[in-house]
Parts: structure tokens; sequence; C-alpha cells
């Protein structure tokens, strides 16, 4: 009977072979691996989310019913709408321009076009007071002609522009990522039965672009919802308040009642807002009609004698919104005060000077290297774990897994920053640097998990095969190929996290605890205490290190 119970726990299919088959998971150490992901899973997602909701509750529903709470929602949500129609538009237009017409510079656009989304919004906001500001030299130009500004970007139509100019981006990526799918073919046929080049694209490959633009326009929207940096620079003046600038009202003055429950209560709604969005854009996407790109590219479109026209408006256009806020920056960062007029004798660089030896810049800058850089050591290692796990194994749960690894990446910022003051007290975290840690950890995961699962999701498992057929365990074919497979990939996800997480705001000027401010909670009290030249030129600093950093931290194309 021993004997042929032996033999029943090594035959397959048997249910003594299931026991086996966990004890050898377990003795591998993958089980356990995999059992480390999810509790950092659990415990960067799901415990901050759920005591957000717990403390919410339906106490705090009428809140949200309140004036300033009305008003600031209707404000975000005109806000975010407008900004997502006026980017898919922007973006939607540039991609069509840039992938299907002769227009000439296509490489040189195209990177010019994508810049915005590499400029913090805040730096943005900044540099484009400088350029349409009250103080500008155009609207100061325009007054003394005609005695009142041309326009100031202050107010509820600023803040929609700019979040075009930095959503746009987005939306024109995920469009081009489309337009590349839609086959030649079908235009070319188009174009045979008789159809002229404008019509062939407007009636073939531009409704092929709907599951596109629909998926552009709802994420663009749930991220503008929610932004903190544009509004709080550009609405407040004009008493434009959005939600995120309510909350923050809230948790800095503390003029309401309880307001860690109301806040949580504002954050539950555009928690659900952002969860409504991800489901429809999965249904968006699952709705769509999958084509394969044809192995022939497409026929560009021949613009005849517009092209000189339609160049000259494309590279304006996006020129304009690139580098003319920069240099508004360079010379708001050269003069002694605002208003001054540029000229040798008022060129100066005591702003520079000002702001790089400010003790706060100091303390900002030491405090952000060294939060930017733990943050993305800790994302780096989970997100090489979790991406491997989920791409490199055969297991029921792992998506799951990778969707709420990534889910944060679909949440505003604003949310994860209300979800970790809520738990903050509870485990000990509140008012120091960790809980700014934890929350960039939360918010830039999905940067390396993504950055690993596209390379290996593409590549064969015919290697780990073959390591386990010489013997290897699973744990050790995913460690000695996998893993090594997918480190440049994380380690260059965890340099994009670096150098996201150290000019980021939201985040820090909500979760701001004593001696714990960051560089953009300095560029950002400098912008609202006055000293927007100083503020102007340590933007101009950030933003001009952070392109240098992210072009070298580019892949590089062997």
């Amino acid at each position: 009977m021993r004997s042929s119970s032996s033999t029943l726990l090594a035959e397959p299919g048997r249910p003594a072979a299931g026991l086996s088959l966990v004890r050898r998971r377990l003795t591998d150490g993958l089980s356990l691996v995999r059992l480390a992901a999810w509790l950092a899973v659990a415990a960067l997602v799901l415990v901050p989310f759920g005591s957000m909701i717990v403390l919410a509750g339906t106490e705090h529903l009428a809140t949200l019913f309140e004036g300033d709470v009305v008003e600031a929602g209707l404000n975000s949500l005109v806000s975010s709408l407008a900004s997502a129609l006026g980017a898919v538009l922007v973006g939607g237009a540039l991609a069509l321009i840039i992938e299907r017409t002769d227009i000439p510079g296509k490489g040189a656009l195209r990177l010019f076009a994508f810049s915005p989304m590499l400029v913090p919004p805040f730096v943005g906001a900044i540099s484009w007071v400088g350029l349409a500001g009250p103080a500008s030299p155009v609207n100061r130009w325009w007054r003394e002609q005609f005695g009142e500004p041309l326009w100031s970007v202050y107010g509820a139509d600023g803040v929609i522009m700019l979040l075009i100019v930095h959503s746009y981006p987005i939306a024109m990526l995920i469009i081009t990522a489309a337009l590349r799918r839609v086959p030649a073919d079908l235009e070319q046929a188009a174009r045979i039965a008789g159809a002229s080049a404008p019509r062939a694209m407007l009636t073939v490959t531009v409704p092929l672009l709907r599951g596109a633009v629909l998926s552009a326009f709802t994420l663009t929207a749930v991220s503008n919802l929610a932004d903190f940096g544009i509004p709080s620079i550009l609405g407040t003046p004009e008493r434009f308040t959005t939600l995120s600038t309510l909350v923050y009202r809230y948790i800095q003055s503390g003029t309401v009642d309880d307001p860690l429950a109301v806040v949580a209560t504002i954050g539950v709604v555009l928690l659900a807002v952002a969860l409504l969005a991800l489901v429809l854009d999965v249904l968006i996407g699952r709705t769509s009609v999958e084509l394969d790109a044809s192995a022939s590219p497409a026929e560009p479109l021949p613009l005849g004698r517009w092209r000189p026209a339609a160049a000259v408006l494309s590279w304006g256009g996006v020129l304009a919104i690139t580098l003319l806020p920069l240099l508004a920056l360079l010379e708001q960062s050269l003069l002694p005060a605002p208003g001054v007029p540029l000229t040798p004798e008022t060129i100066t660089t005591d702003s520079i000077e000002r702001a790089l030896t400010a003790s706060g810049t100091i303390t900002g800058a030491v405090t952000s290297i060294w939060l930017a850089g733990l943050a993305a050591v800790i994302c780096t290692v989970i997100g090489l774990v979790i991406g491997t796990l989920v791409t490199r194994t055969r297991a029921r749960d792992n998506r799951a897994l990778h969707t709420l690894a990534i889910m944060p990446q679909a949440i505003p910022g604003l949310v994860i920053a209300v979800a970790w003051l809520v738990i903050a007290p509870r485990i000990g975290l509140f008012n120091t640097p960790w809980l700014i840690l934890v929350a960039y950890v939360t918010s830039f995961l999905a940067l390396v998990v993504q950055s690993v699962h596209a390379p290996l999701s593409a590549t064969p498992l015919t290697a780990e095969e073959a390591a386990r057929v010489s013997g290897a365990s699973r744990g050790r074919a995913l460690l000695d190929i996998s893993l090594r497979m997918a480190m440049p990939a994380a380690i260059g996800g965890g340099v994009l996290v670096a150098l996201t997480a150290v000019r980021e705001l939201t985040l820090s000027a909500l979760l701001l605890s004593p001696g714990s401010q960051t560089l953009g909670v300095v560029i950002f009290s400098l912008q609202q205490g006055g000293g927007s030249n100083a503020a102007s030129a340590l933007a101009l600093i950030v933003t001009v290190v952070g392109l240098a950093g992210l072009g070298l931290a580019a892949p590089r194309r062997r």
C-alpha cells in the first residue's frame, strides 16, 4: 500500500500531484517572490486607497454640495473637458500632418512637438507668466499703445490653454501609434478608386482613428482634472479655483472641520472618475477594430502649393509653444524684478545667484535628489520583479498583479496624495519626508513595470525553456535569463522615475512637512511669494538639467 501510495504521489493528474507541485514551487522560491510582489502592491495601492474610501464614508457627502466645492468641481470639469478636446484636436492634427503628409522636417518637428511633455506643467505656467502675464513685454507694449493689455494668461482661459499645451503630446502619442497601424493599402485602394489624397485620408484613415481619439480624450481629461501646478499659478490670482487648489487650501489653512475626511471624500469622487475612465478606455480598446499594419509605408499626402503655408503654420505653432516660454524664462532670469524692460543696462545675474544660493534651494535640491534617488531604486527593484513575473510566468493572478501595479498611472496625483495623507498618521509617516517617498513609489512604479513589460512580452520564451531542459529550476531560469534581459529596461525606467520625481510638485506640495520641501515646492513658493524672477531662474535651471538628463536616458538605437 505504501508503494502504491508513493506511486500515486508521483503520477501526474492525481490530487496528490498538486501537493507535490506546490512543494516544488515553494522550494524554488518563486512563490515567495510572487507573495512579496503582491504584498508590495497591496501596501502601495490597496491599503492607501482603501483607507481613503473607508474614511470618506457617507458622513461628508453633503460637503460635495457646498458652494465652494461645487464651484471648484464645475471649474475642474470645464477646464478638463475643454483642454482634453483641445489636446485631441491639436495632437490629432499634428499626428496626421507629420505621419501622413510630405511636410518638410518631419523628424525635427515631431521632436519639438513632444517637448512640452518633458517640461513640468508648473514650470510651463511660470514661463507663460513671463510671456503673456500683465508685466510681459508684449502686454506692456500693447498697454502703451491701446491702454490695456492684449491678453493675460491669468484666469480660466489661461489655465485651459496651458493644460492643452502640456497634454496634447499625450494625445498625439496615442493617435500616432494608432495611425501607424492603419494599413496603407486601404488609402491606396481609395486612391485607385478615384478618391483624391485628402478625401482618402478623411474618409478612410480618420474614421479608423475613432477609438484612439476617444482613448486620448478620456486619458487627458482625467489627467487634467486634478492638475495642481497650472491652476494654482494661473487660476488663483483670478480666483479660478479647481478641486486640486481647493484641497490644497483645505489642507494648508484648516478652514474646515475634519479636513482629512473632507478631502478624502473629494479624493474618492476623483478616484471613481479615474477608474471609470480606465474602464471606458479598456472598453474602447476592446470595441475598436484591430488592424495589422501593411508592410508598405503609406504614401505621403502631397500638399502641393499649400506645402509652404502648412510648414510655416506647423513649425511656427510648435516653436511658439516650445521655445518662446523657455526664452521668457531666460529673460525673467536675467532681470532684477518683474516689469523691468530687458536692456543691456538691466541684464543681471542676481536672480540666478539668489535662486542658487538660497538656503531653501539647497535644502530642496538635497531633499529632491535623495527622495527621487530612493524612489528610483525602490521602483526599479519592485518593477523589475513584477514586470518579469507577469510576462515570463504563467499564473492566474498575473493580469490582476499587472493591473494593480500600473493602475496609479491613470489616477491623478492629487488622489494619491490624499490617500497617503489619510493613512499616514496611522503608520507614523505624517509630517515626515518618508510620506513623500512612498507616494512617489506609488505614483511612478508603473513607469518601470511598463518599461520591463514591453520588451519582455515581445521576447520568446525559448531561452528560459532551454535552461529548464538543462536542469535549471524556474526561479534560476528567471534569475539568470529573464531578469538579466530586463535589467537595462528596468534601469532606464528607474532613471525616468528619478528625473520625473525630482521635478514633481503635486505630491510634494500636498504632503509637505517641516524640513522636507522639494525643488518643485521651492519654485512654487518663490513664485507665490513674489520672487518670480528667482523662481524663473530656478525653473529654467531645473528644466534644462531635466531635459538633458532625459536626453541622455533615452534609449539609443543600435
